[in-house]
């Protein structure tokens, strides 16, 4: 059996897909988007790639700030509502009753419903194409407190999150393995 080759295009699957929150308490939007990503770890380091036509690219632009709000199966009517809606035309907190929270070091609204919300800084926009990149540095990580197990870890299994892939949201189900575990060795 042999591979088939495609012309070029976006083909690395799965990725997240989150609701990224932008704007302030009073004039808030949120922007569905799946190309994100880590890109560094110290300082930690993540971006988002936005069209620049889009309402939230300048409010992201101008403010330097958002914050990343990972999604699960609960949040995912919402997920798609808000990436196929206007910011301009829609209040996306209100029709998707969605509660903002207000954030420790950035003047845009988390998302309460959240499992995971990540306050950034722009610390970069490179213009890519149809796409600009916001390179962001993480001032803080927010986390809900049902998912911090019993010794203050951050609990992931507990979360139902959703991940993008080729057109479709799919469900995170279950772990299989840890950082590690294919040169573990094996207790007796």
């Amino acid at each position: 059996m042999s591979k088939v080759t495609w012309k070029p295009g976006t083909f690395e699957y799965p990725i997240p897909a989150v609701m990224v929150s932008c704007g302030t308490m009073e004039k808030s939007n949120i922007i569905t988007v799946a190309w994100t990503g880590i890109i560094n770890s110290n300082p930690a380091m993540v971006y988002i790639s936005v069209r620049p036509e889009r309402y939230s690219y300048k409010m992201i632009k101008e403010s330097g700030e958002f914050v990343i709000n990972l999604t699960t199966q609960n949040l995912a009517y919402a997920t798609d509502w808000c990436g196929v809606r206007s910011g301009a035309k829609y209040d996306k907190f209100k029709e998707m009753k969605l509660t903002k929270e207000k954030a420790n070091f950035v003047s845009c609204p988390m998302i309460k419903e959240s499992p995971v919300s990540i306050e950034c800084k722009v610390k970069e926009i490179k213009e890519l194409g149809s796409h600009h990149m916001f390179v962001a540095e993480v001032l803080a990580i927010n986390s809900d407190e049902k998912y911090i197990d019993k010794n203050g870890a951050f609990d992931i299994s507990k979360c139902d999150l959703i991940a993008y892939a080729n057109g479709g949201y799919y469900k995170l189900d279950k772990k299989i393995g840890k950082f590690g575990f294919s040169v573990e060795k094996k207790k007796k």
